[in-house]
């Protein structure tokens, strides 16, 4: 059998609370809340947000208890493999794998959108040609390709460094939030009459909140990083559950406080009505000039930094998982002579981000838009088999929360695919998962025999480290059910 690649671990408690939370925590909060406005009012974006948060903690919990028991790179792949087996493993690292990786594009196109508002002279320079209505110029593909060498570079040489940048860039995005919510609060010209109407009148209150809610997976998609670096832990994986809940708490803050500062600031009605290019932007100038411009874009770049740095820190990881299952080629399982780290993972998963822009930011937000069901399919996935687990004599609670984790993620997936649903997926969207099913149906395919000739002693050593026997051993509490 042939020896198992490992992975440094090197991770202290409080960088691995910087990846959940800066991964989860992009650009999104801080360019997005005039378009969730304009869909919820600033209630319904606000109560859905927490709402979101609340329920993503529930799924956490299954989360939680598979790490602290696995804690291996590759995270619901891992899990789905140990509760459902093989096919159903590569079904969920095939979806979960997507929404890394477009992750990570979409963070570094974000830099492109920054600069056409503060700088758009520089972005706009080499005109090449034009796609869904977005120019596509050579400066943009540069300013990209830029953030994707920097931060690959960095997490090649090392979880250690790529751990402190996340905590100081974190640190910062958080107090730059803190700062703007607290001076749109204090600011003399700010009013809490401009919040009213709390909701999209068109659509009524519930249905203000639900569609917000319906985006939780995609806006707290990043706190399940924890699960793929925790092979790199230098604490005990017992401490995963409560690093999950601060990272959530924490973004759920984030995107309440931004929604918020930016309705205070101006009646949002008539904020939205303009459909301004960045109107959180427009808010901070208005109120505080220059200084408040700059806090807000300091924030802003953080937020794209840890959604790259973070991303690219789990995508390379289960990019090597699926190469230990031997569902993808072995060269994915090779570490860095030096810094040992998975460079193979870090490269690849730059190199198809740098294809990204070469596409333009409006067909790209078609496939994060799809990458939502991915996230949704890999909670089902992990809450299910954490289900598997449990029996409800001796863990009643534990085996009522992996449930209602369960439920909650297919009304997740309902929301994006009942018609008449307030968050039901657009068609483009819809073409974009099409299109990935049918590639990893003919992937795998042709992987088929390969993959499933493995004995299962043998891939449950290259997948977990150790044959499942041993680690059942090793922990008592653990039923084998559905394995």
């Amino acid at each position: 059998m042939e020896k198992r690649t490992e992975l440094s671990k090197t991770l202290k408690p409080h960088w691995v609370v910087a990846i959940a939370f800066g991964s989860a925590i992009g650009w999104g909060a801080f360019v997005l809340p005039t378009d969730w406005m304009r869909e919820a009012g600033p209630m319904g974006v606000i109560l859905g947000v927490l709402i979101g948060a609340i329920l993503v903690m529930v799924i956490a919990v299954s989360y939680g208890y598979l790490v602290e028991k696995f804690p291996v790179s590759g995270g619901e792949f891992v899990f789905t493999y140990l509760g459902f087996g093989r096919t159903n493993a590569y079904i969920c690292g095939w979806f979960v794998t997507l929404s890394y990786v477009t992750s990570v594009a979409l963070n570094a196109s974000a830099i492109v959108v920054l600069f056409k508002f503060l700088y758009p002279n520089v972005v706009e320079i080499g005109y090449m040609y034009t796609i869904a209505g977005w120019e596509i110029y050579f400066s943009q593909i540069v300013l990209a390709g830029i953030a994707l060498v920097v931060f690959s570079l960095a997490n090649i040489k090392g979880i250690s460094i790529t751990g402190r940048m996340q905590y100081i860039f974190s640190v910062i995005l958080f107090s730059g939030v803190l700062f703007m919510g607290i001076a749109m609060t204090l600011h003399p010209d700010t009013s809490f009459s401009n919040l009213q109407p709390a909701f999209n009148t068109s659509i009524g209150g519930w249905s203000s909140i639900l569609v917000i809610v319906a985006t939780a997976p995609f806006l707290y998609s990043g706190f399940n990083n924890i699960s793929q670096a925790s092979e790199e832990f230098n604490f005990s994986s017992k401490m995963a559950f409560k690093l999950m809940i601060f990272a959530l708490a924490c973004g759920g803050i984030v995107y309440a406080v931004m929604v918020y500062a930016t309705a205070m600031g101006a009646p949002w009605q008539q904020l939205t009505s303009t459909n301004p290019v960045w109107g959180t932007g427009d808010v901070a100038t208005d109120m505080f000039g220059g200084i408040g411009m700059l806090i807000l874009v300091v924030a802003l770049c953080m937020g794209i930094f840890t959604g790259i740095n973070g991303f690219l820190v789990s995508s390379s990881r289960m990019l090597l998982a699926m190469g230990r299952a031997r569902i993808l080629p072995r060269i994915f399982t090779k570490v860095h002579p030096k810094f040992n780290t998975p460079y193979v993972g870090i490269i690849t998963a730059a190199f198809i981000c740098f294809i990204s822009p070469w596409f333009g930011r409006q067909a790209l937000l078609w496939i994060v838009d799809m990458t939502a069901t991915g996230v949704a399919i890999a909670y089902a996935y992990t809450c299910a088999s954490a289900y598997t687990f449990f029996n409800w004599q001796d863990n009643p609670v534990r085996k009522v929360f992996s449930l209602a984790g369960t439920l909650i993620s297919l009304v997740f997936l309902g929301l994006l695919f009942i018609p008449g649903s307030p968050a039901f997926l657009a068609l483009p969207s819809i073409i974009a998962l099409v299109a990935w099913v049918l590639l990893g149906a003919l992937f795998y395919l042709i992987n088929r025999q390969r993959y499933n000739k493995i004995p299962k002693n043998e891939l449950d050593y290259y997948i977990l480290g150790k044959e499942l026997s041993d680690i059942s051993d090793e922990s008592d509490d653990i039923s084998r059910t559905g394995m």
